[in-house]
């Protein structure tokens, strides 16, 4: 391993030991800024706890224009359905695998702590003059992944420079110039609850319905793949074993799935009455229906996995923002007929998955949606839903589709703010100096993509209107996940390409 990657890990692996799911990043916030401030940088902060790190020029850099490197705190805290982590106070432990970094049964958050770990390893090594470097701000943003709140927060005039390299791109040997906006609509569906009398007929029993080992992924950077999404699924199941078991014996009690906005949910639950007597033939339902899914995503989701489970007492643990809740289910009620017809309605209207294709970037997905969480409160269910798109009118267009779906379901839609798409400069003059960098360190010439991902380059420039952006990073497989990892020789490859393009600025 290359010494600097590997001293890039280790503050990688410092900022692990801290917690910073989104909206939780205020004791990151102030590690950084005294981390900064401890090396004799000049360190500010604003409202919303943004970090900016102030790097003077090395010398015969300080008539250089200022660039700066831009990366985001907050992480999405994934984690398998078998772990004990608790992301509100436990480190990350990090895992080596060969040539890959991963984390113990959890998401790694190489999305985006390591732009911060590759920004204060070049800021030290300018100090003691390792590298050449022009006048250099690092940008720390937070809740990037929520909505990236944090760049929408920015003040005017926070940052001087106009050169931005934004460090969160996860596919080395790749230079993004454009990425899509976004749009997050948050429904809700009133609940009716009617009683119900778990010994009538025979006897009836609260279970558990899952789906569960679903690959799910970034609902931007993997929404091509057309991987499951554990809501629809286990929507549509629900659909078909009420039509095998009677409409009457099978009634719903409670339906949760996903967790964040901009991951696919790879898993789904619900909690359900059904008569003892009918628990065989449910099962044998279940398991031909598994197979069904199975040979329906062999490729995308090959370890997909359906359980009906008898739940002994109320009690049920709901995943959310990272934390488990412990929650009793009420005794004796059900949800209303009409309940069940328009919640699984909802569900299955949504739109799901790659919507519209670009007409002038062959490949690249335009415009999509992610149907991200559900969520059963005391009176009513609340869904998120995610678009994308690079074209402003047809984020609209889908968006509007979601409100529609809502509505005929009975639900009302609300939209929160949205976030600016990224349109590319191919004459940009740092996209030309960015390519004559890589090519220099490793002899053939980058990628030049736009991202169906929002970035927060499409919100700094929209207020900085005379910046020029670029994005670029080591690569990173599976983020929002707890199968993320990140390739480590990747790593050395931009600290390389990244010496080269501040050098060229002399």
């Amino acid at each position: 391993m290359h010494p600097k990657t590997r001293q890039i890990l280790e503050i990688f692996e410092e900022i692990n030991k801290i917690p910073r799911c989104s909206k939780h990043e205020e004791k990151l916030s102030l590690w950084l800024q005294e981390w900064g401030r401890s090396r004799g940088f000049e360190v500010k902060t604003d409202a919303v706890k943004n970090v900016l790190i102030k790097v003077p020029a090395t010398p015969g850099y300080e008539n250089s224009p200022g660039i700066v490197l831009q990366g985001h705190m907050d992480m999405v805290c994934e984690k398998s359905k078998d772990s004990k982590h608790d992301f509100s106070r436990d480190p990350i432990r990090c895992v080596y695998d060969g040539d890959w970094l991963k984390g113990d049964g959890t998401s790694i958050g190489a999305d985006n702590g390591i732009a911060l770990a590759i920004g204060m390893a070049l800021a030290e090594a300018g100090k003691i003059g390792e590298i050449e470097h022009p006048p250099l701000e690092l940008l720390f943003t937070v809740d990037e992944e929520t909505g990236l709140t944090g760049a929408s927060g920015l003040d005017e005039g926070f940052f001087e420079g106009r050169i931005l390299l934004n460090l969160d791109s996860e596919d080395e040997g790749e230079l993004i110039v454009g990425c899509a906006g976004g749009q997050n609509s948050r429904v809700t569906l009133p609940v009716e609850w009617e009683p119900f009398d778990y010994g009538k007929e025979g006897g009836f029993g609260l279970f558990r319905l899952s789906i569960e080992g679903l690959e799910g992924g970034h609902s931007g950077v993997e929404i091509h793949r057309q991987r499951a999404n554990g809501i629809q699924l286990l929507a549509r199941l629900l659909v078909s074993l009420k039509e095998k078991t009677g409409q009457k014996n099978l009634r719903l009690v409670f339906f949760s799935g996903g967790n964040v906005h901009n991951a696919i949910p790879n898993y789904a639950e619900a909690f359900l009455a059904l008569p003892r007597s009918k628990k065989e033939e449910a099962e044998a339902f279940i398991s031909g229906f598994q197979q069904t899914l199975m040979e329906e995503y062999a490729e995308s989701d090959p370890e997909i996995t359906l359980e009906l489970k008898e739940v002994e007492n109320r009690v049920i643990f709901e995943t959310a923002g990272g934390k488990v809740k412990r929650k009793e289910l009420p005794a004796a009620r059900v949800f209303s007929a009409g309940t069940e017809e328009r919640l699984l309605g909802v569900l299955l209207g949504l739109p799901h998955g790659v919507y519209r294709l670009s007409d002038t970037i062959p490949g690249l997905v335009e415009t999509s949606n992610n149907l991200a969480i559900v969520r059963t409160r005391e009176d009513e269910v609340k869904i998120l839903s995610s678009q994308r798109s690079s074209v402003m009118s047809r984020l609209d267009e889908i968006t509007g589709k979601v409100e529609t779906v809502a509505k005929l379901a009975g639900a009302r839609a609300e939209h929160e703010y949205g976030y600016p798409a990224w349109e590319p400069d191919l004459r940009s003059g740092l996209l030309t100096k960015c390519r004559q960098a890589y090519a220099e360190a490793f002899g053939k010439e980058p990628k030049i993509r736009v991202v169906h991902a929002g970035l927060e380059c499409g919100v700094i420039g929209s207020k900085c209107e005379c910046i020029e952006m670029i994005s670029f990073g080591p690569t990173i497989k599976d983020p929002h996940t707890p199968a993320e990892r990140i390739f480590i020789p990747s790593i050395e490859k931009v600290w390389f390409f990244l010496e080269n393009l501040l050098k060229s600025y002399r």
